[in-house]
């Protein structure tokens, strides 16, 4: 018998593997090499109908019943609810007119900690200036010229529009008045100090600060 009849043979009757015991399938041969029927195990069906089974449940769920909101929806829902804690509880509302600085111990503290957090990074940890000026010194660069004063009023002004030429945001959307407040109180007890290393005076000198 030729080796083409031995390979109709072989795809006419299904054999059986003498190892496996499974069967060959037919027409499944290629240069020698014949194809089992194997069987896929028990827990890969079961994994593959679940799949099937989410996929169903995931598609009802967010996009025909909506059940469930989408990403967008959640965050909408989220900003939504956020909205309504802040007009539950307002924030104070600073009048620039009688603004003086903090002396609480409790909101000195703040201050230095949202200090810590976002000033020092380009006024140093002690306020000896780094990339932005020091504030140790009496001299400034945003103050009134006209009164020979800076105040917490004039400091408030930059953290109101930021300073972009030189590189500081505003940080009216990341700091509420009442923290702005609180950290620009910090920084004016800086005043007369001396931090090591202290950055070069910029800007005007001031006889009143604070």
């Amino acid at each position: 018998m030729s080796n083409i009849d031995d390979i109709k043979k072989h795809q006419e009757e299904p054999e059986i593997d003498e190892l496996t015991k499974d069967r060959y399938l037919g027409g499944h041969e290629y240069d020698g090499i014949r194809e089992l029927d194997n069987k896929l195990p028990r827990w890969w069906v079961y994994l593959f109908y679940a799949t099937i089974i989410f996929a169903i449940v995931y598609m009802l769920g967010y996009h025909v019943t909506k059940w469930w909101p989408l990403q967008d929806d959640e965050y909408k829902n989220e900003m939504a609810v956020q909205a309504d804690i802040k007009k539950a509880n307002p924030e104070p509302m600073i009048d620039l007119t009688t603004m003086v600085p903090m002396t609480a111990p409790a909101d000195l503290e703040a201050g230095h900690e949202t200090y810590r957090k976002i000033c020092s990074v380009c006024h140093g940890q002690k306020g000896e200036g780094l990339v932005g000026p020091n504030f140790a010194d009496q001299y400034w660069i945003h103050g009134d010229s006209i009164t020979n004063t800076v105040s917490i009023k004039n400091l408030y002004q930059v953290l109101i529009t930021g300073v972009i030429t030189k590189g500081m945001i505003s940080y009216k959307d990341q700091l509420t008045p009442t923290q702005m407040q609180q950290v620009l109180s910090y920084i004016l007890t800086l005043q007369g100090t001396s931090p090591p290393n202290p950055k070069a005076p910029q800007g005007i000198k001031y006889g009143k600060i604070g």
